[in-house]
């Protein structure tokens, strides 16, 4: 069964721009695109009932979609209002989808992502991947020469399903994926005869760097091989030098291990830091 883009939305101007998007999404790869709505009643002096309210909901969600089918003849598209909590809805909406697509609020091209709490509850929590996109983000931004820039860390296994996501999108789009691969000096004791040998063996850390980077991208390399590729090898945090090429980006794909602590998830400095201040839809995937 193919597994549909889902967008959620709430009326705001941030989940209209990823309704868009996710639109757009859905009929690149050709799949259906799911529409979600999570809501719940709170009495209030213009609709104190639940009938009204309800249906304030519905025929806003159905103006929306009416909206972007009017621009996709031909998009299949199903709508879904649903009453509970907007993480719980949202994290089980992510769970059938292909991606989950969110809208987050913008203080302008420098600043970026607002990233509020139910955002991160749900990129947290889903098992999916999930796609944060930015009010005002348009289609003339998805224009030939701007890359899917993606970061690659680890072993090729540690990686392989943002490598997957990434490669996936760049083929829909004919784009060109930029593999981001950073890299700091160790601490000396970090050092093993093991480690001392590899290093050794590729001829110092940074040629280290630039093999484990070739490593991860040889099989998707295979299976796309239509894609052109960049790789991109820098010494310094990922999240810095991620932020340094976003400008070349139509989509920033990151991977994150989320974490749980006393006062709720966490989602990792790289993804956090990149949400927070990447210009262009920035999409989380789950590592295996």
């Amino acid at each position: 069964m193919t597994r549909p883009i889902t967008a959620g939305v709430d009326g705001s101007e941030e989940s209209l721009a990823a309704l868009a998007w996710a639109a757009r999404e859905a009929v690149r790869l050709g799949t259906p695109l799911r529409v979600v709505h999570a809501w719940r009643f709170e009495p209030r002096p213009e609709a104190a009932d639940r009938e009204t309210q309800e249906r304030w909901v519905r025929e806003s969600v159905a103006e929306a979609v009416a909206a972007v089918t009017g621009r996709h003849a031909g998009l299949e598209v199903t709508t879904e209002v649903l009453e509970g909590d907007d993480v719980e809805t949202l994290v089980a909406a992510a769970a059938d989808a292909g991606t989950l697509v969110l809208g987050s609020r913008g203080h302008g091209p420098v600043v970026g992502f607002l990233l509020g709490s139910v955002g991160q509850q749900v990129i947290a929590a889903a098992t999916r991947p999930v796609v944060l996109v930015r009010a005002g983000n348009r289609p003339s931004d998805e224009v030939a020469g701007h890359e899917i820039v993606v970061g690659q860390q680890g072993e090729p296994e540690d990686s392989a399903e943002v490598l997957r996501f990434a490669f996936e999108a760049a083929a829909a789009r004919g784009a060109t994926v930029r593999a981001v691969r950073a890299w700091t000096l160790p601490p000396l004791f970090a050092y093993s005869p093991a480690s001392l040998k590899l290093l050794d063996d590729a001829g110092g850390l940074e040629p280290y760097e630039r093999q484990a980077l070739d490593a991860a991208l040889a099989p998707w390399r295979d299976r796309f091989p239509g894609v052109h590729v960049v790789e991109h090898v820098e010494m310094g945090s990922a999240g810095q030098v991620l932020l340094s090429v976003a400008g070349r980006a139509q989509l920033m794909v990151v991977g994150r291990r989320a974490r749980r602590t006393a006062v709720g998830a966490r989602i990792g400095s790289v993804a956090h830091g990149v949400l927070h201040h990447a210009g262009c839809p920035v999409a989380v995937v789950p590592h295996a």
